[in-house]
């Protein structure tokens, strides 16, 4: 059956706007011919899918710029009212099921884009009982994620809890996602998914590729405003962080609007492994130290 929706797909798929990375769409076409698939190209690592009174089928293709091409790993995130939807990893020629037609139990679905072909992924709505489709939009995001990266499984960024060595620091504040200075206010704990969520004060944002770390204006004593800044960390219940006193480096990757924690020395036990290095010019890139 699968062989033949694809089939269908190369004779009957309408091209639908869109913009590099996201698509908004609506499935109102499936009324002029059932067999109709619309097809989306995107062209981003990250983006999102949005289709509004779902009908029949939608393939999204996925072609990332050539400078992004050693990216292997794509997740989505479905939407919560992806329900009544199935979701297919389309691989030479066939459909694998990665979504099925309730309501998603996990969070994250994640899978590795192998082969030649581009990767894509097949949406495939059920009209509800009166004949009907669905009026709530459906969709989900997605990011594709290199080798090297910690893709997310079940919701949860797979990472070690040791802490990172010298080596390993010195990396972190090169390649994460996002590098700031700060202190633990407080942690909590969500026993379903397995992970605890860090709330952080940030003295200093040395870069973030996202904006998951917002600046607040305080009114002080003196009734003047001064800025801030503050976060959320997500990280592993097993790693067992917990509020401390004392300034600490926090580095990771960003997945899905959500900063996941990776190196987090305290600042002065960075410093000193810094330090260390540019003497014996061992950095693999500058950093600006107070």
């Amino acid at each position: 059956m699968f062989q033949n929706v694809i089939i269908s797909i190369s004779l009957l798929a309408l091209c639908c706007a869109a913009d590099q990375c996201n698509w908004t769409g609506s499935g109102f076409a499936a009324g002029v011919d059932s067999r109709i698939v619309l097809q989306v190209r995107l062209r981003c690592t990250e983006g999102s899918v949005r289709w509004v009174y779902p009908g029949q089928a939608l393939r999204v293709v996925l072609e990332p710029n050539l400078s992004s091409a050693r990216r292997s790993t794509i997740c989505i995130k479905p939407y919560p009212s992806l329900g009544g939807v199935s979701v297919f990893i389309e691989r030479a020629g066939e459909l694998e099921l990665l979504v099925g037609g309730g309501r998603p139990e996990r969070q994250v679905f994640c899978f590795m884009a192998e082969g030649p072909h581009r990767p894509a992924i097949y949406v495939q709505a059920s009209p509800l009982g009166d004949g009907s489709w669905a009026r709530r939009p459906m969709g989900f995001r997605y990011e594709l994620l290199s080798r090297k990266s910690a893709a997310p499984s079940n919701g949860v960024l797979q990472t070690s809890c040791r802490p990172c060595s010298d080596t390993e620091l010195l990396m972190a504040i090169c390649n994460s996602d996002f590098v700031v200075r700060g202190h633990i206010n407080n942690v909590s704990h969500d026993s379903q998914r397995q992970t605890s969520l860090v709330k952080v004060s940030v003295t200093r944002v040395y870069w973030q590729r996202g904006g998951v770390f917002e600046q607040q204006v305080n009114l002080g004593v003196s009734s003047q405003l001064s800025p801030s800044w503050h976060g959320h960390i997500h990280t592993l219940m097993r790693c067992h962080v917990k509020p401390g006193d004392g300034e600490f480096l926090f580095t990771g990757s960003e997945h899905f609007g959500e900063a996941w924690l990776g190196c987090a020395p305290r600042y002065k036990d960075f410093l000193f492994v810094y330090y260390k290095a540019r003497t014996e010019h061992q950095n693999s890139c500058d950093f600006p130290p107070d």
